[in-house]
């Protein structure tokens, strides 16, 4: 890993903004992503854990797991509606 944690940390939980995100890293660098609805309530729109930190050794690799994160978020809620217009009557 070529950057600080802290430094990595700052990179991914800004590239959610205005969404609050959440990265927390251990110290085996295996890192929790949490990308919640908004600022003001604890729902998670994305939550992906055991990702490998010590993979992310540049910008390019750092810039993929962002959008590879927003991929797998925008997936979701488009499951989420789907089951949401399956459910009205």
């Amino acid at each position: 890993m070529f950057l600080s944690a802290l430094e990595l940390r700052n990179i991914i939980e800004s590239s959610f903004l205005p969404k609050r995100c959440l990265c927390t890293l251990t110290p085996d660098l295996s890192m929790t992503v949490k990308v919640f609805a908004n600022g003001e309530t604890d729902h998670l729109d994305l939550m992906v854990s055991g990702i490998n930190a010590q993979r992310l050794n540049s910008c390019r690799e750092i810039h993929e797991l962002i959008a590879e994160l927003r991929s797998d978020m925008r997936n979701q809620a488009s499951v989420q509606l789907l089951h949401l217009n399956r459910a009205a009557p």
